[in-house]
């Protein structure tokens, strides 16, 4: 009796082992990798032309960066930062923020040097920009939920809704595309540019639109039922939330991986390193890394 039980015990380790390896979308044998353990919160992961991480430690109202230069590495690239919070590059290699600390969206050079793009709408400050996501044509997509801040030195409440909007190409024209959600937060949109998904973090549940020309957004569908704190996608068009771990849903919506985190909370992820080929995890106080078969969206 107990060989036969120690045989269908090492049966069972065998088929776990078996299944783990068997991961259409993790490397072989890959382990989560702690690059950073300082933070009080980390957040906004976003990957640049050569493959450096920047992500935010918001209440050390500070940017830093992961380099792939020879030995990997974390270090401060900005502090202050307005107490950033998601971050994304453009084409240009500028950095944009959801500065949180006076509700304001930030363009940031090269040099570290930051442009207010964005402080209000129609006269009102925003609730606290989130996260967002630039498309191909260089607008921009932002989640603006509302998230009491201890620093603030503002009044109630502008804003009537917590909404999505989106800044014209030219930076001139700002709009509201969606506002029946109850608390947007992260976002992430195809490289092509015609689908936008928005995690409504409150509702537990995320959505995908068809993106317009114009901007505007069309044909709101639920893509699962799961909310996120933050978003990204890798080339075959699955798509990463995160909260508990990271859980990863193919294009149809299906769960198809979970990636367990050993922290309370996981903040956002995006594709990093040389071959977009390294998962970035933000999460509480620290930040991982996990090489996979995938790369990032858009990624050659």
């Amino acid at each position: 009796m107990r060989i036969r039980y120690f045989c269908a015990l090492l049966a069972l380790v065998a088929c776990i082992m078996l299944h783990a390896g068997e991961s259409a979308i993790i490397a072989p044998g890959a382990q989560l990798q702690k690059v950073a353990d300082d933070c009080k919160f980390s957040e906004g992961p976003a990957c640049d032309a050569q493959g450096n991480v920047f992500f935010t430690d918001q209440p050390n109202d500070r940017i830093l960066k992961w380099s792939t230069d020879g030995v990997e590495k974390v270090s401060v690239f900005m502090q202050p930062c307005g107490r950033s919070n998601g971050l994304c590059f453009d084409a240009q290699g500028n950095l944009w923020a959801c500065a949180d600390e006076k509700n304001e969206l930030w363009v940031i050079n090269n040099a570290g040097k930051a442009t207010v793009v964005v402080k209000d709408y129609k006269g009102k400050l925003l609730n606290g920009p989130n996260d967002l996501w630039l498309r191909p044509d260089g607008g921009v997509y932002f989640t603006d939920p509302f998230y009491k801040r201890e620093y603030w030195k503002r009044g109630p409440k502008e804003q009537d809704k917590e909404a999505v909007y989106f800044l014209t190409p030219d930076h001139k024209t700002l709009t509201r595309v969606a506002e029946d959600l109850k608390q947007p937060n992260g976002i992430i949109g195809t490289p092509d540019g015609k689908i936008l998904y928005v995690a409504d973090i409150a509702a537990k549940q995320s959505f995908a639109y068809d993106i317009q020309n114009d901007g505007s957004l069309s044909n709101k569908r639920l893509f699962c039922e799961m909310g996120s704190d933050g978003m990204t996608i890798d080339n075959e068009g699955n798509v990463y939330l995160t909260g508990k771990g990271v859980s990863v849903f193919d294009k149809t919506g299906k769960k198809i991986e979970q990636i367990a985190v050993p922290e309370p909370w996981t903040g956002n992820v995006c594709f990093g390193g040389k071959d977009r080929q390294t998962l970035f995890i933000t999460a509480s106080k620290c930040a991982y890394t996990l090489q996979m078969k995938v790369k990032g969206a858009g990624s050659q």
